[in-house]
């Protein structure tokens, strides 16, 4: 019997997956308070995701889109294997940049110039991979003087602008992006939206979450609506954008 033949367009495989977190209900923390609530149910399953299925192609663009709480950063976290489904399996073909939780792997007792070789060393590349790219970085975040300086005495704008300069210059073939427009300030952010486009057109595959429909408009190919923890809906950016802001009345 012939083998099934492995699909070498698809990026990222998303198979039956269903992801839960435990709640907690019980507000008690002292010992005596603890034992006297022995026999309450203090904790439930609450179930984020349910047997979600979606393969994406290289080279696509993909918007996540949905309300609060309906599982778009959940679903970006599992592909970036930051937490793992109950059931269900993630395929990622390639290699992966992600723009969640930026800066989250820095050192703030590092310089800037440190915690671009101790971030990037995350994404897999050591000294002799980033001496090439170390300059395009610097000169991305537009850092200059400070990026000698210890992380601890950057602003939040700062902080967030240096993570996003590493992230998108690992030459990634992933890029996993969250509400990737709240870096820094308006001058900033059209550059990283430019960025975006230009790693876009190189034909990377990248899967993005925002609120913004305008920005998923201007941005993306395809957009998943998610709802309760469900695909709704599926589809090319205008077709679900439009249902969704119906919805949304």
């Amino acid at each position: 019997m012939a083998k099934k033949k492995k699909n070498n367009d698809i990026a990222i495989s998303v198979q039956n997956v269903t992801k839960e977190f435990t709640v907690y209900e019980d507000k008690s923390y002292f010992l005596k308070e603890r034992l006297s609530n022995l026999k309450r149910n203090r904790k439930r399953k609450h179930v984020v995701l349910k047997n979600i299925s979606c393969d994406i192609k290289k080279g696509e663009s993909v918007a996540l889109i949905g309300v609060n709480g309906s599982g778009k950063s959940t679903l970006l976290k599992l592909l970036n294997q930051i937490i793992y489904p109950e059931k269900g399996k993630i395929i990622m073909n390639g290699k992966i940049s992600s723009m969640i939780e930026l800066g989250a792997g820095f050192n703030t007792d590092f310089t800037g110039r440190e915690n671009i070789y101790f971030n990037a060393s995350m994404y897999g590349l050591g000294k002799k991979d980033v001496d090439p790219i170390i300059d395009d970085i610097i000169e991305f975040s537009e850092l200059g003087e400070f990026i000698e300086s210890p992380v601890r005495t950057y602003s939040s704008g700062m902080y967030m602008r240096l993570a996003f300069s590493i992230a998108v210059n690992v030459e990634a073939d992933i890029l996993l992006i969250d509400e990737i427009l709240a870096v820094g300030d308006a001058h900033f952010q059209a550059k990283c939206l430019d960025k975006m486009k230009e790693l876009k057109k190189q034909g990377k595959t990248m899967v993005f979450v925002s609120h913004s429909m305008s920005q998923v408009k201007s941005f993306c190919d395809r957009a998943i609506w998610l709802y309760n923890g469900e695909i709704k809906m599926d589809g090319t950016v205008d077709e679900v954008c439009e249902e969704y802001l119906k919805l949304q009345g």
